[in-house]
């Protein structure tokens, strides 16, 4: 770790926190929304109500991306079902098993909600103890120089999430050694990472040299097969389309992700996905030739890293009832579009121009 710059940057949080009172204010409204999810005890989670999940999701900083809350909500549950909803959420925030299990069972088992979310939920309710971890934060634990980061939130597992909550731990103790007594929690070192620690351009360019593969380990393909799909579904919505995830569009064609849309009196347009990260690549190819057999599927996309997209390429050359029609899309640059997306989406629905819900 930088202490160096930890320590330069800790003197500045406490010069702008003392001579800002918004942002006394501002600190103020976090913990009353840390407060509102702190109040779903394990009792009320196991019993929510879909509205009540609603309540309980709405408000998060990672659902800023979503206008209309009620239908990306609406999405996880279809995706879902409150039953198994209700068990994992308990279990995620509440669960007696190590983190590192009860994030791992959470992300192997539930949809549509990923690590910027499960953290959110774990640091408004754990405080002390949970790191709340999204782009910011990899941002600002990168100029801290500190090692195990992650580059994408895809591949964070538990047992990464867990070193990632020490770490924030080791920064509060350096904050309280040092005499600073205003980042007393997790809450108010993700406020202090936002405000003075981002990401400087010639370290994202760095990075960028260095394009990441899809992991070995069966668990990391698995949760960034997961949020991949996940991720595509997103983009779907955010361009207007109705998208799905594992979604049958013909006769023994399942796919990862469809987008669909009605074109006047066209009829429907599909666009399917299929995300490769481990296993057969026979399979892939196959699953979107059955795919393609479907008159309203327009586009058919896989969906790997750069070494396997190649592979793809290669064995679909002789296929001539594919090769014309398919695309590939390396993964890191759908997490690139997720992320600008996102972006877009939170810095307009913060001007207040489409009422929530709507």
């Amino acid at each position: 770790m930088n202490t160096h710059l930890l320590t330069q940057t800790l003197t500045d949080f406490d010069r702008w926190m003392t001579t800002h009172p918004q942002a006394v204010v501002e600190q103020e409204d976090r913990e009353t929304s840390a407060a509102q999810t702190r109040s779903y005890t394990k009792e009320r989670l196991l019993a929510l109500t879909e509205e009540e999940l609603y309540d309980y999701l709405s408000p998060l900083w990672a659902m800023l991306m979503w206008g209309n809350k009620h239908y990306q909500i609406d999405n996880i549950i279809a995706s879902n079902g409150m039953p198994l909803l209700r068990k994992h959420l308990a279990n995620l925030i509440y669960g007696e098993d190590s983190i590192e299990k009860r994030w791992d069972e959470f992300r192997e088992k539930i949809k549509g909600i990923g690590p910027a979310m499960m953290s959110e939920l774990l640091c408004k309710t754990h405080p002390e103890q949970y790191l709340l971890w999204n782009r910011k934060t990899h941002n600002g634990f990168t100029l801290l120089q500190i090692t195990g980061i992650p580059r994408y939130e895809s591949s964070l597992t538990g047992k990464t999430y867990a070193h990632l909550s020490a770490q924030g731990r080791d920064i509060l103790a350096f904050a309280k050694q040092h005499g600073n007594r205003i980042i007393r929690d997790m809450l108010t070192l993700n406020t202090f990472i936002w405000h003075d620690l981002q990401q400087a351009p010639e370290i994202e360019t760095a990075q960028a040299k260095h394009p990441e593969k899809l992991p070995a380990t069966a668990k990391e393909s698995a949760f960034i097969h997961n949020d991949i799909r996940d991720k595509l579904a997103d983009i779907g919505r955010f361009l207007g389309f109705r998208a799905e995830i594992e979604k049958k569009v013909a006769a023994g064609a399942v796919v990862d992700t469809a987008w669909e849309a009605t074109i006047g009196n066209m009829g429907r347009i599909i666009y399917v996905f299929e995300v490769q990260t481990s296993g057969s690549i026979d399979s892939l190819i196959m699953n979107l030739m059955k795919a393609s057999g479907n008159n309203a599927v327009q586009g058919i996309v896989a969906v790997s890293d750069s070494r396997q997209i190649e592979k793809i390429k290669r064995e679909t050359a002789a296929l001539r009832d594919i090769r014309e029609r398919l695309i590939c899309w390396d993964y890191t640059e759908v997490l690139k579009v997720h992320e600008s997306l996102q972006y877009i989406n939170e810095t307009i629905n913060t001007l207040g121009l489409v009422p929530q819900g709507l």
